[in-house]
């Protein structure tokens, strides 16, 4: 079983309780709750909750690490099998769609990095923007340009990267997972079948407003200035955190920290609206109230 939508939808606590009255163990789908050290920006569970209900792939990474979709997935793999070994269920709890994605579809074989490449394209948005390099994505690969933010630029470098080596748009080589358009449950496929939190917009919005203000009275600035103290600095990966580069700005004096709560809780309903569209196009993704999501899985 997969819970999964957008950040701040209540996610986290209505999985707490799925988990409790099923018997499972949650295993987190969250690209930052990865990171030792990033527990109030993430919406980390709180030891409490943690003691709850058993929870897997929080705080093994360090934040100067990496750690690639295919990785995790092969990390997911590990933890449901020492789940169910031990008589126990497996439920995913998680926003992060690429993660999602791979849990459902597998990982599509595409051609391996090229350094080279990718290194002139870091260097072009460097010196022309991001804004550029994502308008050339969108002369040759569309689809991929409208779902990607021109922010995005790891995954807009390895979208041109793949055009360049291949001559065919990642999203040509992302058919090459299954369509299970047809069936809505994905369970012919051997997809388990997701269900993501779905809140009307506007309650979704304010959810999201009222948690980036609480996050700073639970002390996010201390958290954001610890990890500039650290031996090394974040990962690229690490360093995409909703607020935690808005807060590094605020320690730079680069903005107050009103402003630096305002673009938090701008991006952050950016982000939310990007995992929407994500998983409304996701095969076996169905929308569903808290109350729906018990009545088919914990009646």
């Amino acid at each position: 079983m997969i819970l999964t939508g957008p950040t701040g939808s209540g996610k986290s606590a209505l999985g707490l309780a799925l988990a409790e009255r099923l018997g499972a163990e949650i295993v987190a789908m969250d690209s930052m709750t990865l990171y030792r050290g990033m527990d109030i920006g993430t919406a980390k569970p709180t030891a409490a909750e943690r003691a709850r209900v058993p929870h897997h792939l929080l705080d093994v990474l360090d934040p100067w690490e990496s750690a690639s979709v295919a990785w995790w997935l092969e990390q997911a793999r590990a933890c449901c099998r020492d789940i169910q070994a031990r008589g126990k269920r497996v439920l995913f709890v998680g926003g992060t769609p690429l993660y999602l994605k791979a849990l459902q579809c597998g990982l599509f074989e595409g051609p391996p990095a090229a350094p080279e490449v990718r290194q002139r394209l870091e260097a072009e948005a460097a010196q022309g923007g991001r804004e550029a390099l994502h308008r050339r994505l969108a002369t040759v690969d569309p689809s991929s340009a409208a779902r990607l933010h021109p922010n995005d630029l790891r995954r807009v470098v390895r979208a041109l990267e793949i055009w360049e080596l291949t001559g065919r748009p990642i999203s040509d080589w992302q058919k090459q997972w299954p369509d299970t358009s047809s069936d809505p449950t994905c369970e012919s496929a051997g997809i388990p079948l997701a269900l993501w939190l779905d809140r009307p917009r506007p309650e979704l919005y304010e959810r999201i407003n009222q948690r980036v203000v609480q996050m700073i009275e639970d002390g996010l600035v201390a958290e954001v200035r610890a990890l500039r103290e650290l031996s090394q600095p974040l990962s690229r990966e690490a360093s995409q955190a909703l607020g935690y580069k808005e807060l590094f700005d605020h320690l730079d004096g680069r903005a107050t920290l009103d402003e630096a709560i305002v673009r938090i809780q701008t991006r952050t309903r950016n982000f939310a609206k990007r995992q929407i569209t994500w998983f409304r196009h996701l095969p076996g993704c169905l929308p569903a109230t808290e109350e729906l999501t018990f009545r088919l899985w914990a009646s």
